[in-house]
């Protein structure tokens, strides 16, 4: 062993460091070598070194784009169902490797294995729309005059792109990726370079489930590869999800590149509650939508805008979010700087005269204490010019905002630049009706403290919770991934 090169040593050494040896760029169907520069992986769980990625470069995007483009002639000439017949494979794939992708979700995103469990059984009911594009898209034909027939089909776009954030590492790449390859397209997958277990781990399914090579490519790295997916001339189009500064940015890029693109931001959604709802229900409600997901999610209840006297309310709504236990029932923060962010927000608010009736700062969990979490926290008497109640804090924490009638409240909802969600609790149906008439939201929730909608009804936000036409999911998202061609036939006697 004395002659055995010590760089090669040093490597091995290195990788049985990790949990998980050091991921490579899939491109073709095969893993390819990216940069010497690379970024680990830790778990925001307990710190633990999971694996690393390659910090890919424009280079290496031009490859992965190349084999996409070359795939794509092949693979738009498979009928749709025989597209979908792969995705029928892959979606019991999914099943059959629930529990360890939720591992793995768990491991690298640190959200609890039951919130994981979740995430992939919302991807296999995402799968479930891409393998019933057969009875949803059809062709329209109609004899327009006399001998004249027009005939409209919807054919794929050519190459496309798909870039996810850290929060969902399973549930939003499937947002997009069933849809997009079942009508035809190819695609360059970047995931978050803070979660790319879970997206090798899609790709090695779809390649077990029949996809064949070079049609879904995976490119790891940070801004480098997201600027140039948005440049190549070759990308038709992209879908981005993550906070709304970049989401501005990546849709900017892309769109003046003469790219379609749909870029879903931020939220900072209201919760209303009003005297008369439910006690029991609200309380439950919004303290799992405000620290579900350790409030890493675009849905969650960032501000529970209590009209009148409910203080019979937020007495349970502290109650139950006590109930949620860090490093149990409560996962963690994706990072050390993340935990930092969000406390400093809660001191900040403190300081500027909010109540805390729940402090979640300094948590630490036995066993874990390299792991970043925050425990749940309930501010109340917060303001609507206090920085918490306008900042997107993603975190487990739920400010209090007081108004004295509806109207005040649909009105501070509305003053929000966002627009992902918007809740009302209450028993009235006439309030219910008027609330979800007015308030400046996608997604209205009556009673629903995260109101996502289920298939085929789309995911989409208003305002800056989204940039560009249509919804990311759903139906939406047929006409998103494809091009209309309408053939006009006449044919002489």
């Amino acid at each position: 062993m004395a002659d055995k090169d010590p760089t090669a040593t040093q490597h091995f050494v290195y990788i049985e460091a990790m949990k998980y040896a050091p991921l490579e760029n899939i491109i073709n169907g095969s893993s390819v070598p990216g940069s010497l520069q690379t970024l680990e992986v830790t778990s925001p769980v307990n710190g633990e070194l999971l694996s690393s990625i390659p910090l890919s470069t424009a280079a290496e995007v031009d490859v992965s784009v190349d084999a996409a483009a070359s795939a794509f002639p092949e693979w738009a000439a498979l009928t749709l169902r025989q597209r979908c017949d792969i995705f029928y494979r892959y979606r019991q794939l999914l099943q059959e490797n629930l529990d360890e992708l939720a591992r793995v979700c768990h491991e690298e995103n640190g959200k609890t294995i039951n919130e994981s469990k979740a995430e992939v059984l919302k991807a296999i009911e995402l799968t479930e729309l891409a393998c019933s594009l057969p009875n949803l898209v059809s062709g329209e034909a109609l004899e327009v005059s006399p001998g004249f027939d027009c005939t409209i089909q919807q054919s794929p776009l050519g190459v496309v792109s798909c870039i996810t954030p850290f929060n969902f590492p399973i549930m939003v790449p499937h947002w997009t990726i069933p849809m997009a390859l079942a009508l035809g397209n190819t695609m360059i997958f970047k995931p978050s370079e803070q979660v790319p277990l879970s997206g090798d781990r899609i790709a090695s399914l779809l390649t077990e489930a029949g996809l064949p090579d070079g049609v879904f490519n995976v490119v790891h790295g940070d801004r480098t590869v997201v600027e140039s997916i948005c440049d190549h001339p070759q990308v038709q189009a992209i879908t981005f999800v993550g906070s709304t500064p970049v989401a501005k940015a990546v849709y900017a890029r892309a769109t003046s590149s003469y790219k379609r693109a749909l870029a879903m931001g931020g939220a900072k959604n209201h919760l209303i509650v009003m005297p008369d709802a439910d006690v029991s229900h609200t309380a439950a409600n919004v303290a799992a939508s405000a620290c579900g997901c350790a409030g890493q999610r675009c849905m969650a209840a960032a501000t529970m805008v209590a009209v009148g006297d409910v203080n019979h309310i937020v007495s349970r709504v502290v109650e139950e979010s006590r109930n949620l236990v860090p490093g149990q029932n409560l996962g963690a923060v994706i990072s050390a700087s993340a935990k930092e962010r969000i406390e400093g927000y809660i001191t900040e608010a403190e300081e500027q005269g909010a109540t805390v009736l729940l402090d979640g700062r300094g948590t630490s969990v036995e066993g874990c204490e390299q792991g970043t979490y925050v425990g749940p926290t309930v501010l109340d008497n917060v303001t609507p010019d206090m920085s918490i109640a306008r900042a997107e804090v993603f975190g487990p924490v739920l400010s209090i905002i007081r108004t004295e009638d509806l109207e005040e409240a649909i009105e501070l909802e509305n003053a929000s630049p966002y627009g992902n969600a918007a809740v009302v609790y209450t028993q009235d149906g006439q309030v219910a009706r008027q609330f979800a008439d007015q308030a400046s939201a996608g997604m209205i929730g009556v009673n629903v403290g995260v109101p996502v909608p289920r298939e085929p009804f789309g995911f989409g936000g208003w305002n800056d919770s989204r940039f560009g036409v249509g919804d990311i999911t759903g139906r939406g998202s047929i006409q998103f991934w494809t091009q209309s061609k309408k053939v006009t036939s006449h044919w002489v006697q």
